[in-house]
């Protein structure tokens, strides 16, 4: 907020912006290095910790549930001084147009959205890979379906998966707002210059209350050097749609063909080399608890939760379960998980979505390298809870089943 706009807000003439108070330090001070108080606090209340940290440029959102409490947090943070520029737009393809035009300018941009504000919004988002825009969305999921519901359903993160975007899937409190704060280094790296989004099942992680260990509010990392990208900021020298409008280009089909094929290529060969990064500021791609068990459960998000605590009750019972927590959808950890369960007798996923598209990933990548019996759930959608009962019964089956 510049300290004109500030005293048209009625604030002092003197009034200076708590950002500009914050002091500069590095990724690496401050993932590895800073020291960390831990607060009860919900979801949406990490996420807005992350947000205060991030030296952040501009945050465009329109309201809908359960993103809108991050959002109107994001709000008090611009009414501090954390956050230069911020407004709610009209609709939400409107903003993720709006954000995406703010990402061309050079400067470090946040937007959020939840279910059907998403699907809304899609035409936008995927066209963000290709422009190599680098930027932060956070997805709190819900149903998609109609019947309309507000419930947690992560089916929408099935519509991101292969559209050249870095997506993350946060477990609970601490993950959301940890994850943030990686996706804006990752998102604007030279060699990766690419969007982020950060999904969190909204409600059981949104609203809930967790212990997240979070460092000094006095801290916040560099700001985004927007001439440090694989494609340059837009001005008047650069503009974004240059090469699609030159007519060699638009005249001959081979030639448009093959340049769109092969920024594809570059695009998804970025998602790959964000990997080093992502491994370095998220303590690794995967969580591995139990490493050797014959029997494993692999699960995003909420789902490990459930997960953790049915490898508790199992060990009371004397029985070994291993747990693969996925951090990062894409780049997905292929080489992590084949490793990991390479003596595995059987493997369960888990998921809060019907389409089971965590299923699908971990299949494709075990095909032909790992004799494990996976079991395709449990699986619940719509906004139903998942038991740790259930984890139990679909375990003893798949056991029972395992000859």
């Amino acid at each position: 907020m510049s300290n004109l706009n500030a005293q048209a807000e009625g604030k002092p003439a003197d009034w200076v912006p708590a950002g500009d108070k914050q002091k500069i330090v590095s990724p690496e001070e401050m993932f590895h290095k800073l020291p960390r108080e831990t607060q009860f606090i919900t979801g949406s209340e990490a996420a807005r910790e992350s947000i205060r940290r991030a030296n952040l440029d501009i945050a465009i959102s329109y309201p809908i549930t359960p993103q809108s409490e991050t959002m109107q947090q994001a709000g008090y943070l611009y009414d501090e001084g954390y956050i230069k520029e911020y407004y709610r737009g009209e609709e939400e393809i409107g903003v993720m147009s709006a954000i995406s035009g703010a990402s061309r300018a050079g400067i470090r941009c946040l937007s959020a959205t939840a279910g059907p504000g998403l699907m809304r919004g899609m035409e936008a988002i995927s066209s963000w890979p290709g422009a190599r825009l680098p930027l932060v969305l956070m997805d709190m999921c819900r149903v998609i379906n109609t019947p309309l519901a507000i419930q947690p359903d992560n089916i929408e993160m099935s519509f991101l998966i292969n559209t050249g975007i870095i997506l993350l899937h946060a477990e609970n409190q601490q993950d959301f707002y940890d994850y943030p704060l990686a996706a804006f280094i990752v998102s604007e790296q030279v060699d990766v210059t690419l969007p982020v989004v950060v999904s969190v099942d909204g409600f059981f992680v949104t609203h809930a209350r967790g212990q997240v260990s979070i460092t000094p509010e006095e801290y916040k990392l560099p700001p985004r050097d927007g001439w440090k990208s694989a494609v340059p900021a837009m001005d008047n020298e650069n503009p974004p749609a240059r090469l699609s409008r030159d007519a060699p280009i638009q005249k001959s089909n081979f030639i448009s063909y093959h340049m769109h094929s092969s920024w594809q290529q570059e695009v998804f060969a970025a998602v790959e080399r964000s990997a080093k990064y992502l491994r370095n500021y998220l303590n690794g791609l995967v969580e591995i608890v139990n490493p050797g068990a014959e029997d494993f459960i692999i699960a995003s998000g909420s789902a490990v939760s459930q997960a953790r605590e049915a490898v508790r009750q199992e060990g009371e019972q004397g029985r070994k379960v291993g747990l693969i927590k996925v951090k990062s959808i894409r780049p997905f950890p292929r080489n992590e998980i084949i490793e990991a369960v390479k003596d595995a007798k059987r493997i369960l996923i888990p998921e809060f979505n019907q389409a089971g598209w965590m299923h699908k990933e971990v299949c494709a990548t075990l095909y032909g390298r790992c004799k494990a019996e996976i079991s395709a759930g449990p699986r619940v959608y719509g906004g139903m809870t998942m038991p740790t009962e259930m984890v139990l019964e679909w375990l003893a089956k798949a056991r029972k089943d395992t000859p």
